[in-house]
Formats: structure tokens, sequence, C-alpha cells
């Protein structure tokens, strides 16, 4: 079986590659007999659907991991040493997967690892930015300071992430209850008339076939189509989790005519909070901006600063970058060319960040404001619909009386 592996070589080097073993175990053994310091390894045949959705069970939220970083901070701050702060952690987290995590911390710290080494063994945990951050404190000695600035930067991640999903709540609960109505109707009401309007052979209204058709299919295949649902269901999760369905997601995110607008300016603010933060930790601007492609969560923006970090390396300017590419607005480019110019580059990172902040604030306020009359319309519409499929077969009955 081939396992894929991150490692770091005794010089400190990253390397990356694979290698043969009969399980992970022994994989694991032929990389240590190289002398090499196993960040991460996992097999290299493609994960099945069903563990991609037990593995969403097993994530770690964001805001357990804002307290864990926000408590770590605070007994590092009163002089508790990193091996006796990581047991407290242990002792007080309740999760039980950061509490795993936490254990290997411990164990690896004791061990003679430093705690950004530790980290790196936990890629799907801690992020590249989080990973960075540290190892860039390790060196300047601020890692109370700096995991208090982690903690601030995941729980605004986090409010945000959760402004949007509370945004979102009212409007799905509303279509979905529509739509229960609507398949309640067209199976036990429609069906309960359609002998009538057999019987006194008029002419039928476009709409009211279609739905008697429907609670026809429903009432005697509602099995079939329920198992095709969930089939379709699976396969599109499935699909959605794979490389190329996350970039043709995110580009459906970004095509929306009322989320779009507001998923850009999250990632925007995302790059310049994350940009401005690595700079600031010592980090050179080509490093800060490949980091930030890692840990903005959109692979389409992720791709476009990519190509940001190669050009910055072939001596091109960010603000120029930045303004030929897709998705970034004039204000941005403009503000960097200005940061650039005056060699306040991590100012006017940090005026974009709050700009976009306020903004993405202000759309998300507004959201449920926006959504709320075009659902009632849209929804108004249908109920017209509905009825006057039963109302205008009712009327030419009577009228054929």
């Amino acid at each position: 079986m081939k396992y894929l592996y991150k490692a770091r070589t005794k010089e400190g080097e990253i390397q990356v590659g694979d290698v043969e073993a009969a399980n992970k175990d022994a994989a694991l053994a032929i990389l240590l007999s190289h002398e090499l310091f196993v960040l991460s390894l996992e097999s290299a045949e493609k994960e099945h659907f069903y563990n991609r959705i037990l593995n969403v069970f097993k994530r770690i939220k964001a805001t357990d991991l804002m307290v864990f970083t926000r408590q770590f901070s605070t007994l590092l701050d009163a002089q508790i040493s990193l091996a006796d702060s990581l047991k407290n952690l242990f002792a007080q987290t309740a999760n039980p997967y950061l509490k795993e995590v936490i254990s290997d911390l411990s164990q690896d710290v004791e061990a003679g690892l430093s705690l950004s080494q530790a980290l790196e063994r936990h890629p799907k945990v801690f992020s590249e930015f989080y990973i960075n951050m540290v190892k860039s404190a390790e060196v300047t000695g601020r890692l109370a300071e700096t995991l208090d600035f982690l903690a601030d930067y995941l729980e605004k991640q986090s409010i945000l992430i959760s402004k949007i999903r509370n945004a979102l709540i009212y409007p799905a609960f509303i279509v979905v209850l529509f739509l229960v109505v609507l398949v309640i109707m067209s199976v036990m009401v429609f069906p309960q008339l359609l002998p009538v309007f057999e019987e006194s052979h008029i002419s039928l209204p476009f709409f009211t076939q279609l739905f008697l058709s429907v609670g026809s299919f429903l009432a005697h295949w509602w099995f079939l189509f329920f198992l095709v649902l969930i089939v379709l269901t699976i396969i599109i999760f499935d699909y959605f989790q794979t490389e190329e369905g996350k970039a043709v997601l995110d580009e459906l995110k970004l095509r929306l005519p009322l989320f779009g607008p507001l998923f850009q300016k999250v990632y925007i603010m995302r790059f310049a909070e994350a940009v401005r933060v690595l700079i600031l930790g010592g980090l050179t601007l080509p490093q800060a901006v490949e980091i930030s492609s890692r840990t903005i969560g959109s692979p389409l923006y992720s791709e476009l600063l990519k190509e940001a970090a190669e050009g910055l390396r072939k001596g091109q300017t960010l603000s120029q970058l930045l303004a030929e590419m897709p998705y970034f607005p004039p204000l941005v480019s403009q503000l960097v060319y200005i940061g650039e110019s005056t060699g306040r580059l991590a100012n006017l990172l940090a005026r974009i960040s709050s700009f976009y902040s306020r903004e993405v604030d202000s759309v998300v306020n507004n959201l449920v404001e926006l959504i709320q009359p075009i659902l009632m319309v849209v929804i108004g519409l249908t109920i017209g619909v509905l009825f006057a499929s039963i109302l205008i077969p009712l009327y030419n009955l009577v009228n054929a009386i």
C-alpha cells in the first residue's frame, strides 16, 4: 500500500513524497529509519464518501479551538511552562477529539519537539497560518501574545460564520416548510379531486395536470423517489468533497446574486488580515501571500494568491498583480499600492481588513431583510398557482353543471 508523507529532515528542510509499506506503522518505521521527522502520513488511496461523512462529525469546532488558544495564552502569560500548560488544557477540555490532539501535543513537547513542530503533526486541526504564527512567536519569544492574537482572530472568524449561518437559517426553514406543504397538497389533496375532474370531462389547466401527475407519481413511487434522492445526495456530496468539486462549488458561490458579493468580501478580508499578521510576524511578503492562499478557504482565491506569490518572487509588486486579477476590486490594489509606496503595507492591509469587515457585517445584518421580500414574492406566486390549479377546474365544473 502506498502512503503519502510530509516530513522534516535533520537539517530542518521539508520533504514530501510517498512510501510503499504493508500498513501505516510499517511506513512510519521506514521513514524513521531514514532519520526523518514525520509531520503527516496518509494513505494514497482515495477516501470513501462514508469516511468523509464520518469525518464531518469528528471535526473540532472553531469555537473549541478558539477557547483552547485563549486558555493556552492565559496559562503561558501566567509563567506556567509549556508542558504544564498542555497538561492543564488536557484536563479542562471537554471535546474528546481536541483532548486527543492536546494529548499528542503534550507527548511531542515532552519528547523534545517545539510547539510548532508538534502542531505540524495535526494539519487538519491547525491551519498553516496558525502554525507559522506560532513558529514566528517561538523565534521572537512572544508566544503568549501571539496565541492571544490567534484567539482573537479565531473568535472573529467564528462570529462571522455564525452571523452568516444565522442569516440563512430562517430562509432555509421557510423554503423547506413550503416544499413540505407543496408535497402534501400534491400527494393528498389533488388525488382526491382527480375522479371528480375525470367524470366531468372538463379540460384541465397545465399546472393542474402537472400537480396531479406529480401527486400520482409520489403516491405510487415515493420509495423510488426517496431512493434516487438519497443516491443523488451522496453522489453530489462526494463530488463536492473532491478538489474539482470544491472549485466548482466555490465558483458557484461567487456567482450567486446576493451571496456572491458577500463571499468575495469575506475572502478579501481574510486575505488582508492573514498577510498583515504574517508580515508583522517576520515573514517575507511572498511567503505571507503563499501561506494566506492555503488558509483563505476558497480554492479560486487560493489559486490566484499562489500566482501572486510566484509573481512576487519574480519581482512584480503585489498591487500590480492584484490589479490584473479577477475578484479583487480596484480599491484593494489601490490601497496596497499606497502601502507599498509609503512603506506602510501592514497598516494599509489592516485598513482593507477593517473596511471589508464592516462591509460584511452590514451585508449580513441586512441579508434577512433582503431575502424575506424575495421569498414572500416567490412563495406567494407559487401558492397563487397552487390554489388557481384547484379553483379554476372547480369553477369550470360549476359552470358546466
